[in-house]
């Protein structure tokens, strides 16, 4: 999965290059309400991931990159495991997740809850978090 330090030069997020996965879906058992937990429902989740993939482009080898297949898996482990109140806190453990074991210099996570107990018709609900290698 190519985890440790990753040797990127201090290039702004949005310069570097980027690894997009997005709806990734899981039955979770998060929120704040007992039948959340006891129930579960589907938690939809995106992933960006800032990495430098010149290695990966120069080789075609998908040991030089970023595993989205294996990333995919993790993603949904972490939706499943818990549970946890708050979506807040799903995202956290994901974005935790992601840069302990891919090498990657930032992530984007955004955590969907389409079927989250709310009284009024609405689409969607969700809340996104980036966060950097220290």
């Amino acid at each position: 999965m190519g985890g440790g330090p990753s040797l990127m030069p201090a290039v702004p997020a949005e310069q570097r290059d980027r690894i997009c996965l997005s709806g990734i879906t899981a039955i979770g058992h998060h929120g704040v309400f007992e039948h959340e937990k006891r129930n579960g429902q589907p938690f939809v989740v995106d992933v960006v991931l800032y990495t430098d993939i010149s290695a990966a482009e120069a080789s075609d080898e998908v040991t030089d990159t970023a595993h989205y297949g294996e990333l995919a898996e993790r993603v949904k482990d972490e939706i499943t495991a818990g549970p946890y109140n708050l979506i807040e806190k799903l995202a956290g453990k994901l974005a935790t997740m992601v840069l302990a074991e891919f090498d990657v210099a930032a992530v984007d996570i955004t955590v969907h809850k389409p079927k989250a107990p709310i009284e009024v018709p609405f689409g969607d609900v969700s809340i996104h978090i980036h966060r950097e290698r220290a």
